[in-house]
């Protein structure tokens, strides 16, 4: 946490334009879909999904943003702030506009679980509270049911046989808020920033 606070202090100015990370719908697909994950430190989480998932490949993934949500209601607002200190209960999270012709919001599911430790509650790495905890925030009865049938083959596939216990909430989606601006794509606008050590594919 400190290293992260460290890290927007002295944060160099963006060289990055967020049109080269966008990119619009190409399928016959009649209009992108949205996803919700939280994952612990939304830098890292939005990196790694743009990684393997560029616009600029074509392969799924249209639009990405980082913001809060799943908070307390009285919070309408939340800063980068306010959500470190727990306060709000609000996640970092990654929205992900996608293109349903391409990839599938199960298979964006099963990655999520590929990249970081769903069995750790509310901490991922050196990064604890519950503004890091593990989340799907659904947005209709369609995702919140794909989400459970793919959690229940994750967890029997990978994570039963070595006896650990997804601990991934699976929620209906409340308020969204955009983070502050320098938030956004900001490990492409930081090389030295810092990267959550769980953010890799486990397998």
């Amino acid at each position: 946490m400190l290293a992260r606070m460290k890290a927007i202090l002295n944060m160099t100015p963006p060289v990055v334009d967020p049109a080269m990370y966008q990119t619009t719908l190409t399928s016959s697909a009649k209009r992108p879909e949205i996803v919700i994950f939280a994952a612990g430190c939304f830098w890292s989480l939005e990196q790694i999904f743009l990684k393997h998932f560029p616009p600029s490949k074509n392969k799924g993934i249209l639009k990405t943003s980082v913001g809060y949500t799943g908070g307390n209601a009285l919070f309408s607002n939340p800063d980068y702030r306010s959500v470190s200190s727990g306060a709000t209960d609000h996640a970092e999270a990654l929205k992900i506009e996608f293109d349903p012709g391409l990839i599938t919001y199960e298979e964006l599911v099963e990655f999520f679980y590929r990249v970081h430790d769903p069995t750790t509650e509310n901490s991922q790495g050196d990064d604890v509270g519950t503004q890091y905890r593990s989340a799907i925030f659904t947005l209709n009865a369609t995702q919140r049911a794909a989400a459970q049938s793919v959690t229940a083959h994750v967890q029997a596939r990978r994570f039963a046989p070595r006896k650990r216990e997804i601990v991934t909430i699976i929620c209906d989606v409340g308020s969204w808020c955009d983070a502050e601006e320098h938030h956004q794509l900001y490990l492409f606008k930081n090389s030295n920033g810092c990267e959550c050590p769980t953010h890799r594919l486990h397998w």
